[in-house]
């Protein structure tokens, strides 16, 4: 069952389900560490067809419901095990098959639905850290008011530190000349 609609002669289901892993090298380390992210939403894709005077509002009801990008429920036994209770109409193929009168094929590709989970309230926290933000740059423009005292007693270390460096300039081009 997909919503409310049964459907009919399902000839061939494909499951797929996928794995999601992080690889990770450490350096100097031969080898790697794999490191499990849960699986993606896994989808089928079902093979049927569809016969009788109903057959064509069947496929156009299908695709209605296609059109509309919808999470619906879907219930089958092939995947009572897997819990997947929502599915998303991923892709739809039909066609009308020649000789025979309301008789109708289709393709239907459903992706598992995942509920979005909605965003923790950070308004608290976001406030918190403006505050502290603030506090890191008073302290910044207070530790600047320090520092050109410091600059400015580095003067009288100038003329010495001149006077070596004038001496060691001379030195080298005695010793390599």
């Amino acid at each position: 069952m997909l919503d409310d609609i049964e459907l009919p002669q399902v000839q061939e289901i494909a499951a797929y389900d996928r794995r999601m892993l992080a690889e990770h090298k450490p350096p100097g380390m031969d080898g790697s560490l794999l490191q499990n992210l849960g699986r993606r939403p896994g989808h089928l894709t079902l093979w049927g067809v569809k016969t009788g005077p109903d057959a064509l509002e069947f496929v156009e009801t299908l695709e209605l419901k296609y059109r509309a990008g919808q999470a619906v429920p879907f219930v089958a036994d092939i995947i009572a095990d897997a819990e997947i209770a929502q599915m998303v109409i991923d892709d739809l193929q039909w066609q009308e098959l020649a000789g025979r009168p309301e008789r109708y094929s289709y393709v239907l590709t459903l992706r598992e639905f995942i509920e979005p989970v909605e965003p923790e309230d950070t308004s608290a926290l976001e406030a918190d850290i403006l505050g502290d933000a603030g506090e890191l740059f008073d302290d910044l423009l207070d530790g600047l008011d320090f520092a050109l005292p410091f600059a400015t007693g580095l003067e009288r270390f100038l003329g010495p530190l001149t006077d070596i460096l004038g001496r060691l300039q001379q030195m080298n081009r005695g010793a390599g000349g």
